[in-house]
């Protein structure tokens, strides 16, 4: 078995993945930075450095997760940290505005393509990979699977008029991640009893391609709740949903 304990990253090849994977391989952590492309992937962990190795994902084609799933057994025999990060918030071309992407969005015009795109990534990409991956999270000393949900998903936040970003609640991005929430909460409660902990990370309105780099956090005030939660100890909490400013409404 390797000697150190190893996180997997989904989608860690930009954005607020690359640094979760960042921060955790900087923690002594072999961290394995999944990736659509093996190509990005491998430069992203050139980057990254530390102990920081590139693996194929993709979440959406379960013809990778498995191979996935199988190089982990072989070349390290645990897994230790699970960080569900990859996530679309559009189907539209690169360069389209987010005004654009918006309009993508509305819940009565939005094609229905689209709402299961979202889906498929979101949603089913994350229930698959955490499926795949439990059996080694099982095997660990303490498992950690951190989802990387959105106060855009909050019901309790977006059903207040007042809510800054409430206009943004349409058909597809916000209501996966209310379904992210939930499915966080399922897997907790099933594994409430194990060593697993499964907890929510709000990164926050944090600037990537997501928003067309709007966002009003950097990368790094957007990873670090998902690095606290990867890394809680045995006291920690589980079926939680948190930013780094404490509790968000579910």
């Amino acid at each position: 078995m390797h000697d150190k304990p190893v996180a997997l990253v989904t989608g860690a090849n930009k954005g607020i993945g690359r640094q979760i994977a960042r921060e955790l391989a900087a923690k002594g952590l072999t961290v394995l930075v999944g990736s659509r492309d093996l190509a990005k992937g491998e430069e992203a962990a050139a980057d990254i450095g530390g102990d920081a190795i590139a693996i194929q994902l993709d979440v959406t084609n379960e013809a990778s997760i498995a191979p996935a799933a199988e190089r982990i057994q072989t070349e390290f025999g645990r897994l230790d940290v699970l960080v569900n990060n990859a996530g679309i918030a559009s189907t539209a071309e690169p360069g389209t505005s987010f005004e654009e992407r918006l309009k993508q969005n509305v819940p009565s015009t939005a094609s229905m393509d689209y709402i299961r795109a979202i889906y498929e990534t979101n949603v089913f990409g994350l229930m698959a990979v955490t499926k795949a991956m439990l059996p080694l999270l099982r095997q660990a000393p303490a498992g950690r699977i951190v989802n990387l949900g959105s106060s855009s998903g909050s019901l309790t936040l977006n059903a207040n008029p007042t809510f800054e970003y409430r206009h943004v609640f349409g058909a597809a991005y916000s209501p996966s991640k209310a379904t992210v929430h939930a499915v966080t909460l399922a897997f907790a409660i099933e594994l409430e009893n194990t060593n697993i902990k499964v907890n929510a990370a709000c990164p926050g309105f944090t600037a990537t391609d997501l928003n067309g780099f709007r966002g009003t956090r950097s990368v790094e005030q957007g990873a670090r709740q998902a690095v606290r939660l990867a890394l809680l100890g045995p006291d920690g909490p589980t079926g939680t949903f948190s930013d780094e400013d404490g509790p968000v409404a579910w």
